[in-house]
């Protein structure tokens, strides 16, 4: 298994936007103001990811009480023929957002959706035996993959990362992270900006974003994802 480890904390900031013209205009700005990720392409890159929540939906039930302190375990990749996969632990301590991760083979991330953790034992890194004794306390279970195509522009100044999340789909029906031909359903007709900076956000970028007039909001991806379990 692979052992580096990356870890970021930065404050977020969330938008939903419904309107086109209001998302063509801000990926305009935004490719004029900011410095392309250089994986966006013409409509974005693919980032699929695999939620894992307790028995209980613990996890779950945080975000929905809105909770200072909670967290997500998830498996991401972006590319259905990709031989890795991120193993993310997200936790959110007030307005900032901790993320560690570590890159692991696809054989054991397939291992973990199929509910054998013990594949995190074979390293002594210290992230990896993390994420396990929470999903062998909380009894884990895999529970929805979610996919979107992404925008991402940056600037190095505050570490400030800002994407643009579209066609977000989702399943509780396959945990085939790796899948070809995945069954997905949309949960989402808009889009989800989101503004990650460290510090604070400088004002230039500020104004890049402020036209689209909207109030930040808590939307989750996950949460969207579990419609049908949860009503």
């Amino acid at each position: 298994m692979l052992i580096t480890v990356l870890e970021v904390l930065r404050t977020e900031k969330k938008y939903e936007i419904n309107s086109l013209h209001s998302v063509q205009k801000l990926k305009c700005v935004l490719s004029a103001g900011l410095k392309a990720d250089p994986h966006n392409g013409e409509n974005g890159y693919m980032v699929r990811s695999l939620y894992f929540d307790s028995l209980f939906d613990d996890d779950y039930a945080d975000k929905e009480s809105g909770l200072e302190r909670r967290k997500k375990i998830r498996l991401r990749i972006y590319d259905s023929e990709a031989q890795t996969a991120k193993l993310e632990l997200k936790e959110k301590r007030g307005q900032s957002q901790l993320k560690r991760s570590l890159a692991i083979p696809k054989v054991q991330a397939q291992k973990l959706a199929a509910g054998d953790y013990n594949v995190l034992r074979e390293t002594d890194n210290k992230l990896a035996r993390e994420i396990f004794f929470l999903m062998q306390e909380g009894l884990y279970r895999p529970k929805a993959i979610v996919e979107y195509k992404r925008l991402a522009y940056t600037l190095a100044e505050n570490d400030t990362r800002i994407t643009i999340d579209s066609r977000l789909s989702a399943t509780e029906a396959s945990f085939d992270l790796f899948s070809k031909n995945l069954y997905l359903y949309p949960i989402m007709q808009g889009i989800v900006l989101e503004v990650k900076y460290n510090c604070f956000l400088l004002d230039y970028v500020k104004d890049l974003v402020n036209f689209i007039n909207k109030e930040e909001t808590s939307v989750s991806k996950y949460i969207l994802a579990r419609k049908i379990s949860r009503y």
